[in-house]
């Protein structure tokens, strides 16, 4: 206000007496004098102001007001429309959207949250999801001429894959070749092993490369009804998904030794045209059944080694090969490297124990719900989905169950049996003799030692606490982890549930877990969320303070043998 008070007071001295300011407002006031030359001559000065009683200077003012807000608006107005146009931009290719966030990919949902494409980054276009092989990478420089290499067949679900994967930066490492990275397929339909030729082939027609006439259409109804017509090409596209494993593991500490490939295209055009290799700089390994080959950087006498592989090769063999790649079929197999050299024992627990390092987003999320549930809680994963986990379920269940209440809570077999009548009624428990117990509990004796009897969930327990003293070690909360779609409602899972008051599925941190609703992948248009749910299922379970498995799981034998103990600092077990 003093800017227009000056302003006023300047121009009251030199045009007239007639307008003085009082408190802030104009007033009128008569004129001392009524000489006919002094009106005139003020007359032309100020007949603006006099036209409608106003001053210049508040005149001036109320402009300047008005235009301020006029910016003010217009301002706001255009972030509101970048706002709209950023957040909707990729409405008319939204792909479906699964409520659930387990498995299912039979609901559209019609209002998705806004999307985060993930467009992974890898080296080079040429190396991306899009196939690439229009372009040398020698004469770009990225790769030698003289640069020899190691490739092989990936399979099966995520867990094979990882080990699989594993194996094969040993052996690239071992070998001194770069390694070709093919991406992680995940999602319900895995591909089987098959014999080299035939798997190379599911590999090439399971690219998603030329399925781009997949993604979403107009409305969501046609597009369900495109992938279930049956002979469409588009019948699994919903089903699986790729994403690179340097997106879902830090692989740095591993790339700052040895170079590695991204290979998301398994014709040999793209060898050809990418890295500029022909039939006659290619050796390949092609096993005709899955335990054919394997390797050992020993000499034994026997050709086996007393090992379930039909041929055991020494890396010398490999190493001394001078093709410039080695192509190999399967590499799925914990003792598939047989190993005695003790640096090379100790890469092998290094590579495996970075596998433990994952995707910062599912690692965040995992230990927010890890401290939810509580500092000390029980884990268990219990695979029941597929294949022989689904025939064996109620026996695999019941080992689960026993591992907990015996083995790691304690209870003598008497107080167990007598449980397990209470628990499981459905179970013929009077002619069932106790389980046997493999060694993987007495494998985490070596952890801290915890009071389980005064432990308590932080949050509200799904069911009523066990009252009686000598039940109250069974309050402890338990973390479930398990590929069945019905979950809390699964009857093979209800002596667990009813043992445990205090047991926690993942659908039961719907806060935590809805971050991953907003990612997509760039590479297909699929929403992440349904493939990574297992991923974060294992890394909570993980953090338990004791973990039990399913018997015969790889799954289960990387929660209990690398993520448990890497998380809570101890030494990893290493098979093989």
């Amino acid at each position: 206000m003093s800017f227009y008070n000056a302003t006023a007071h300047a121009r009251q001295s030199q045009a007239s007496p007639s307008v003085s300011l009082e408190k802030g407002a104009y007033r009128l006031r008569a004129p001392p004098s009524k000489r006919p030359s002094s009106h005139l001559r003020h007359r032309t000065r100020d007949s603006r102001a006099s036209r409608d009683g106003i001053p210049p200077a508040l005149r001036y003012g109320k402009q300047m007001a008005v235009l301020v807000m006029f910016l003010i608006c217009a301002t706001v107005a255009c972030f509101a429309t970048a706002y709209y146009l950023f957040t909707t931009r990729w409405d008319t290719a939204s792909p479906p959207h699964s409520r659930s966030g387990i498995f299912s990919s039979n609901d559209i949902d019609l209002h998705p949250p806004p999307q985060v494409i993930v467009d992974f980054n890898v080296d080079f276009n040429l190396d991306s999801p899009d196939g690439g092989g229009s372009r040398s990478l020698i004469s770009s420089g990225f790769v030698d001429p003289e640069e020899r290499f190691l490739a092989y067949l990936p399979h099966s679900g995520f867990h094979n894959q990882r080990i699989a994967f594993e194996n094969a930066l040993v052996l690239s490492r071992l070998l001194n070749r770069t390694l070709l990275v093919p991406p992680v397929r995940l999602g319900s339909k895995s591909l089987s092993y098959a014999p080299y030729e035939a798997l190379l082939h599911m590999l090439i027609k399971s690219s998603k490369q030329d399925l781009s006439h997949c993604r979403l259409h107009s409305t969501p109804s046609l597009y369900k009804q495109e992938l279930s017509t049956p002979g469409s090409d588009c019948v699994d596209y919903l089903n699986y998904t790729y994403v690179p494993w340097e997106w879902l593991v830090d692989l740095s500490a591993v790339k700052a030794d040895q170079k590695l490939l991204h290979r998301w295209n398994f014709k040999d055009d793209w060898l050809r045209d990418s890295l500029e290799l022909g039939q006659e700089d290619t050796f390949a390994l092609r096993d005709s059944t899955r335990d054919m080959y394997g390797f050992q950087d020993f000499i034994s006498y026997s050709n086996h080694g007393g090992r379930k592989y039909q041929q055991m090769i020494h890396l010398s063999t490999l190493a001394h090969r001078s093709e410039r790649l080695i192509h190999l079929g399967t590499l799925f197999g914990s003792s598939r490297l047989h190993l005695r050299n003790p640096s090379n024992l100790l890469l092998r627990k290094a590579i495996r124990k970075k596998m433990a390092d994952s995707n910062p987003l599912l690692d965040d999320i995992a230990r927010s719900i890890a401290l939810t549930i509580g500092a000390t809680y029980l884990g268990a994963h219990v695979r029941l989905g597929d294949g022989q986990f689904e025939e064996n379920a109620e026996r695999n269940v019941r080992l689960v169950w026993w591992k907990l209440v015996h083995g790691v809570l304690g209870y003598s077999v008497e107080q167990a049996l007598d449980m397990e009548r209470n628990f499981a009624p459905d179970y013929d428990t009077e002619s069932m003799a106790p389980p046997e117990l493999p060694m993987d509990i007495k494998s985490q004796d070596s952890a801290p030692k915890v009071q389980f009897s005064r432990v308590f969930s932080y949050l509200p327990c799904n069911g009523r606490r066990h009252t009686d003293e000598h039940l109250a070690r069974l309050n402890i909360p338990l973390f479930i982890s398990t590929d069945s779609l019905d979950r809390s409602e699964d009857p093979r899972l209800a002596s667990l549930v009813q043992t445990f008051p205090c047991t926690f599925f993942l659908a039961d941190f719907a806060e935590q877990i809805g971050v991953l609703d907003r990612l997509y992948n760039a590479y297909d248009g699929l929403a992440l969320k349904p493939f990574l749910v297992p991923l974060l299922d294992a890394m909570v379970v993980a953090r338990g303070t004791r973990v039990v498995g399913t018997e015969g799981s790889t799954f289960s034998c990387f929660i209990e043998d690398v993520l448990w103990r890497v998380y809570h600092k101890l030494d990893i077990i290493s098979k093989g």
